[in-house]
């Protein structure tokens, strides 16, 4: 019998699927790495494992343990599942700008979950960071994720996404896009696709709102270009040790409404109901046709479902009321 043995063995391999309608305009093949087939439906169970993994064979996670991090929902569902399947507990550290749907599937999945003020800075006592830090320095026998600065991430993606995405391109692709925001996916996949050639191009995809397009371009961490944003799991207000700028090719900006518009266009034209990093993935890759040429093979990565923003970006009310309808 083909069994996986736990829930946890069902991570990766995730589907590769040409992009039609919604990309007719870009004069290339377009190819989406669909990452929520993943069992915790997001790309961050493969990099949420290898981090616990990693944890555990070196002590910093201990049996009978408390799991504490920051998260805008997806790292924390994959925590949740490892933590289920090996015996810990689990603290969930987010902003009150997230979804209501990602609180409600990690406490239905034993999550305790304490939510944060999003306008506030990082240093701010109040902000997640600071207070999933407090949260696992008070709780006994805890371990501090901190996926931001976890070199682990990175290596997640190096090890297990980049080989896939080799595999399935036969080694064509030309072009690799991903909305940006811990940096462990772009980094790690980035990594080794250009061990593999060093001519394959890497796009992150960012935010109004966010520092990294900036940083990257001139080096400066402007804070004048931090601002509250809706799009949410890409753009940060810090530099993660994961963001490796020195393998990225370029940033593209994507605005909240077309990040909202482009994520409903990709259920309605190509039938992939995906999350709201998604939209901006696919539009910053619209915005950025000028670099692709037709024989080139451009791949898109899915961060997340839909399933997690039926109340926002799939609902015509809350639509409308950022104007974005």
């Amino acid at each position: 019998m083909k069994v996986a043995n736990n829930i946890l063995e069902t991570i990766g391999n995730t589907p590769l699927v040409r992009l039609n309608k919604i990309v007719e305009d870009v004069d290339a093949t377009v190819l989406a790495k669909v990452e929520f087939f993943n069992p915790g439906s997001s790309v961050k169970d493969r990099m949420a494992l290898k981090m616990v993994e990693d944890a555990e064979s070196d002590g910093r996670l201990k049996k009978g343990g408390t799991i504490v991090e920051g998260t805008s929902g997806n790292t924390g569902m994959g925590l949740a599942l490892a933590a289920i399947v090996k015996g810990y507990k689990l603290i969930c550290v987010s902003t009150d700008k997230q979804s209501k749907e990602k609180f409600d599937i990690l406490r239905a999945v034993g999550a305790q979950v304490i939510v944060c003020p999003t306008d506030v800075a990082p240093e701010d006592s109040r902000s997640y960071y600071s207070t999933s830090k407090r949260i696992a320095e008070e709780t006994p026998n805890s371990w501090y994720v901190n996926q931001y600065d976890n070199p682990s991430n990175s290596v997640a993606h190096y090890e297990q996404t980049g080989p896939e995405i080799w595999d399935q391109t036969n080694g064509k692709i030309t072009h690799f896009v991903v909305g940006v925001g811990t940096g462990g996916t772009i980094s790690g996949v980035g990594k080794f696709l250009k061990e593999k050639n060093p001519d394959i191009k890497i796009w992150g995809i960012d935010t109004y709102g966010s520092v990294f397009k900036k940083y990257h371009e001139t080096g400066i961490f402007d804070e004048s270009e931090i601002y509250s944003y809706i799009t949410e799991g890409i753009g940060e207000d810090i530099l993660p040790e994961n963001v490796n700028f020195e393998i990225i090719d370029g940033f593209e900006k994507v605005t909240d409404k077309d990040a909202a518009v482009y994520t409903r266009k990709m259920a309605r034209e190509e039938g992939i109901f995906a999350g709201n990093s998604c939209g901006a993935a696919v539009k910053g890759l619209s915005q950025l046709k000028k670099h692709f040429k037709k024989e080139d093979v451009v791949v898109v990565l899915l961060h997340d479902s839909g399933s997690r923003y039926v109340g926002k970006m799939y609902n015509d009310e809350w639509m409308k009321e950022n104007n974005f309808l």
